[in-house]
């Protein structure tokens, strides 16, 4: 069985899900193919997504595709680019009906393995704090694995989170939308 059905297949989490405000099943959201030469590391499928089984049918997904310079047809070309999130199921909600984090056990599991079989990418995108600290080893503040891209260009472009929620961290840091999205937006049509 191929890696990407075997991550399909996936029932781990199972009793987990169940155990939430949600009380959902997993459905694991699988975006790669060897060969890629971008990759965006997410962090895990929010509920839309997790009924859609296509990652970021969703607004973050229009915002990500916007800062990227991507149409759609480019932008779900598992040829060009894969999508591998820090979780491949949606976590669910806790009893506030906030986010809860993808489970360390997705990662643990998997990622080793798939980054293997996507082999050398050319450009590693990690959208959000539990993707840079995997992607990077970072230890500190968002902000601070953001501001400094440049140590990491053009290889690796880190970003916030794509959803409304980050509105006021752009309003605080418009570098990002200055400086950072050109570049980013740069590299990405030179890979293509």
């Amino acid at each position: 069985m191929c890696l990407v059905q075997e991550i399909k297949n996936c029932r781990l989490c199972a009793e987990r899900f169940k155990a939430t405000a949600t009380a959902h099943s997993p459905r694991p959201v699988v975006w790669f193919r060897p060969g890629a030469r971008i990759l965006i590391a997410g962090q895990a499928p929010g509920a839309r997504v997790h009924q859609s089984g296509r990652p970021f049918t969703d607004p973050s997904g229009e915002r990500l595709r916007d800062w990227l310079g991507l149409d759609e047809a480019t932008f779900y070309d598992q040829d060009r680019i894969a999508i591998v999130p820090m979780g491949f199921c949606f976590p669910g909600y806790d009893a506030k009906g906030s986010d809860i984090a993808p489970p360390a056990l997705c990662r643990n599991t998997w990622h080793e393995r798939v980054m293997a079989e996507l082999g050398e990418v050319e450009l590693i995108l990690p959208v959000g704090l539990h993707a840079l600290r995997y992607h990077l080893g970072h230890k500190g503040s968002l902000t601070e694995a953001v501001a400094n891209w440049r140590a990491h260009a053009p290889r690796l472009y880190p970003l916030p989170h794509p959803s409304w929620r980050n509105t006021a961290w752009l309003r605080k840091n418009p570098w990002f939308e200055a400086d950072l999205l050109p570049d980013l937006r740069a590299r990405i049509q030179e890979l293509l």
